[in-house]
């Protein structure tokens, strides 16, 4: 299988972290990867099938990702898929960027406000449907890369909830 999935548990609600996740202006403050630069454009708070995009930077080389919402579950899950368009043809990409949020030790009362617990982040990186993907990805070391990048990005994320 090509992916890579890494979990954290966050003293945090779901509802806390997926108020962070699905907004585009928070996403550089929380990538591990160094890749992100920022200047989203697109809708936010981020909805099912929503498209945004997001300055990007790899090897000193500027560009802009294109992303669409494909999986949306309010408070539990979201996913986007990313590409890189030129003139409006997709060029490369079709990773998935995944976060799945599971309530642990009674984080969630049935009003879902919290109760004090944690919520388990399963953030994962999945490139199965990505366009080249031994060329684009694997080649240049991503899936090696990415675990270390996804845990500090979950890192980012606790902090994020806690500031």
């Amino acid at each position: 299988m090509r992916a890579i999935s890494v979990s954290r548990d966050i003293v945090a609600t779901p509802r806390e972290l997926f108020d962070v996740l699905r907004d585009p202006a928070r996403h550089a403050e929380l990538d591990g990867s160094g890749m992100l630069r920022g200047s989203p454009q697109g809708p936010s708070p981020l909805g099912p099938g929503d498209r945004f995009s997001m300055g990007m930077a790899q090897a000193r080389i500027a560009y802009r990702s294109v992303n669409i919402v494909v999986e949306y579950e309010k408070d539990r899950l979201i996913a986007w898929e990313t590409w890189g368009e030129f003139r409006g043809r997709r060029l490369v990409g079709g990773q998935r960027w995944r976060y799945e949020l599971t309530p642990v030790n009674g984080t969630e009362g049935t009003d879902g406000a919290g109760g004090g617990g944690a919520t388990r982040v399963t953030h994962t990186y999945d490139w199965s449907r990505a366009r080249l993907p031994r060329l684009v990805v694997e080649l240049p070391g991503f899936p090696r890369r990415m675990g270390p990048a996804m845990a500090t990005t979950l890192e980012r994320l606790a902090s994020a909830v806690r500031g």
